[in-house]
């Protein structure tokens, strides 16, 4: 019997309009009645994901930042791993050389040196503040993550590629087809999930792991029962037990409705 529920949030559970479906709600609901726990894990900031717990009655804690953060719902700290100082400096200093757009999360606080449209439709009705800076008036130390952002994919990519055969110690992954994600190397989802499940002593099996895009690989990888959205990437969902249907019809619920609810008790 599935006894935990470890789902990304955009595009999996919230629709591009950043609205969750009636259908969703009521499937939440009914998972929560039934004492199955239902986790957040997502590439968001902690501080930008707690509005979404509340808004859909979650209590459980938040997996941020990839797997790099998890905070209770007291917001006390339970795992957490940052990039390192020095190699988040040696980043910056390469997307300046290269003009490339980079957003910097210090202590959970976002940090640009532009205020470009770029920025502003990243935070647009996501629950986020930032401060336009220059980085090297900060102190450059519990670096969250460094998330790099261009309208291009093709570029997206290319600096994944670069970035991985440069620094092979580090955690970095295309999480959008816009966004390049770059994180220490403990900061994965399916370690998140892996924390949780030995804080509570649930199995692999007992849990359903459910996404989008291919930084949700290694979630998905790491449930019982992994789901890819109908909306997902192709390489997710080669790596899937099941493909779902799209966010936009209930792909979230059409899983649970399939592999949750008719084993509960």
């Amino acid at each position: 019997m599935i006894k935990m529920i470890a789902t990304d949030i955009d595009g999996t559970i919230l629709k591009n309009g950043l609205e969750f479906s009636p259908k969703m709600r009521e499937c939440i609901q009914i998972l929560k009645t039934a004492g199955v726990k239902i986790v957040l894990v997502t590439g968001r900031m902690h501080c930008a994901t707690t509005p979404v717990a509340k808004e859909l009655g979650l209590d459980t804690p938040i997996v941020s930042y990839q797997g790099g953060l998890i905070k209770d719902f007291d917001n006390k700290i339970l795992y957490q791993r940052n990039l390192d100082s020095g190699i988040a400096k040696e980043i910056i200093n390469w997307a300046r050389e290269n003009n490339v757009h980079v957003n910097l999360y210090l202590d959970d606080k976002l940090y640009v040196e532009q205020d470009n449209d770029i920025v502003k439709s990243y935070t647009n009705g996501k629950f986020i503040d930032y401060t336009v800076c220059d980085f090297d008036d900060l102190v450059i130390e519990n670096v969250n993550k460094i998330l790099a952002i261009d309208n291009d994919p093709d570029r997206v990519t290319g600096w994944v590629d670069e970035l991985k055969l440069q620094y092979p110690e580090l955690y970095i992954v295309k999480s959008t087809p816009y966004f390049c994600e770059i994180g220490c190397a403990e900061a994965k989802k399916s370690l998140g999930v892996e924390f949780l499940c030995n804080m509570w002593g649930y199995k692999k099996e007992e849990v359903l792991t459910i996404g989008d895009q291919n930084n949700d690989i290694d979630l998905v990888m790491a449930g019982g029962v992994g789901v890819a959205m109908g909306n997902g990437t192709p390489e997710l969902k080669e790596c899937a037990d099941f493909i779902t249907d799209t966010v936009e019809n209930d792909g979230f619920v059409k899983a649970v409705e399939k592999f949750v609810i008719p084993h509960l008790q």
